[in-house]
This record gives structure tokens, sequence and C-alpha cells, in this order.
């Protein structure tokens, strides 16, 4: 199926909308300046989703190796790719078990 297509399927199953690959975008997070991500985010126009017309897509590996598919949909804080990766990292951080 291919890298847009493997997102169109992850976007469909969480997200219960069809999508139509708009552009893709080269991101970067930084934090205290420590580069936290750096990539690049495909951008996604939505058809029939109740709240928003698009949505934020990415992927990375994970340290098992396998793949780890993120969508953020296109709804305030995360209305551009960067702001799309920064919401989801603070959520990571907030999830991730306290040492």
């Amino acid at each position: 199926m291919g890298y847009i297509g493997d997102f169109r399927d992850v976007i469909r199953e969480l997200h219960g909308a069809e999508a139509t690959h708009r552009q893709s975008v080269p991101a970067r997070e930084v934090f205290q300046s420590q580069i936290i991500w750096d990539g690049v985010v495909e951008v996604f126009d939505l058809h029939g989703h109740p709240k928003t017309h698009r949505t934020h897509a990415w992927s990375h590996e994970t340290d098992s190796g396998k793949k780890r598919h993120f969508t953020v949909l296109h709804i305030p804080p995360a209305i551009s790719p960067e702001t799309a990766v920064r919401t989801a990292v603070i959520q990571e951080l907030r999830n991730a078990p306290s040492a």
C-alpha cells in the first residue's frame, strides 16, 4: 500500500474518516536546546469528520524496531504541523511513567 496509504488506513481506523494527502511538511520540535523530534509531517484533508477538515500524521521507529504512527486532528492548539508535533510530545510526556 505504501507510506501515504498506511496513514490513510490509520486515519480511517482512528478517526472514522477518509483522507486525501495534501502536503508533506518538515517539522522540528526543540526543548531546552535539544531536538526532541525532527522529521516530516504529512497533512491530510479529512472527508466526513464531524469536528475538523484536516489531520497531521507522522511515524517513527520505536526502540523495539516497530513503526509507530501518530495522527493529530487539526483542532486548537494543533493547528499546524509544528503544533501537532508539540501537542503529541506534550501528551507523551504526560503519559510517561514517573521515574
